[in-house]
């Protein structure tokens, strides 16, 4: 195959970030589709692994783009090919499975709740033992960034790590697809860009926001370079 790694863009500001060095690092090579741009999803069964990122669509929009990335989703699924899905990438993943893809009881933007509570993870039985957590800690500080959340199918699917508010923020489907509510994925420069363009983080006071992520900035990289690797590595690319 030409290319081992699919990356679906949903939204062009919504990147690989932490993701790309990893891919140099490692010589990873791959193809980069931004479905915003009217590129179509193609065959996964080219490629060893998926990863589809964020954006401000929905699962449950009815437009052809929307619907043919699901099916191919169901596709991934039924094959067995690797996949990590961030935010909406979680969301259709759910979607695909037979979940449901519905409105947040709030909001969960930023780095704090409402309360001032910085927003972690808490890994489950199953989080704890799967290999995508390898290396990290039961309790993970994330990002947030999102107004939807998802009901799980009855089957098929295991929750691995569950949030104060939107409880499912982890969740695995079958052998090796994997879904992440909440963002690892991000670098300082792609907060700034998203300050600027993302409707809720532009209500957001700019200098506080910098210094909250740069309270925490070391703990966030070395997080998200190390669930990103395991990705990479369960998918035997690394």
């Amino acid at each position: 195959m030409p290319n081992q790694l699919l990356i679906i863009k949903n939204i062009t500001h919504e990147g690989l970030g932490l993701l790309e060095p990893l891919l140099h690092t490692y010589g990873i090579t791959t193809d980069v589709v931004d479905l915003s741009q009217g590129e179509t999803f193609p065959d996964p069964r080219n490629y060893r692994a998926v990863v589809v990122l964020g954006g401000p669509q929905s699962a449950n929009d009815a437009t052809p783009s929307m619907q043919h990335q699901l099916q191919q989703i169901k596709q991934i699924v039924a094959e067995g090919i690797p996949y990590l899905g961030i935010c909406l990438g979680m969301q259709l993943l759910v979607n695909a499975a037979g979940g449901r893809v519905l409105s947040c009881p709030q909001k969960e933007i930023g780095f704090f709740d409402a309360d001032g509570a910085p927003y972690n993870i808490e890994l489950t039985n199953a989080g704890k033992n799967d290999q995508l957590f390898t290396g990290l800690d039961n309790t993970i500080r994330v990002f947030q960034l999102h107004g939807e959340t998802v009901e799980l199918t009855p089957s098929g699917t295991e929750l691995l790590a569950t949030g104060a508010h939107c409880r499912h923020q982890a969740i695995k489907v079958g052998t090796n697809a994997y879904g992440l509510q909440c963002h690892f994925e991000l670098t300082r420069a792609m907060f700034a860009e998203w300050l600027t363009i993302d409707h809720d983080l532009k209500q957001m006071d700019s200098k506080q926001f910098f210094a909250d992520f740069e309270a925490f900035s070391e703990a966030y990289s070395a997080t998200g370079n190390q669930l990103l690797y395991n990705f990479l590595k369960l998918a035997n690319l690394v």
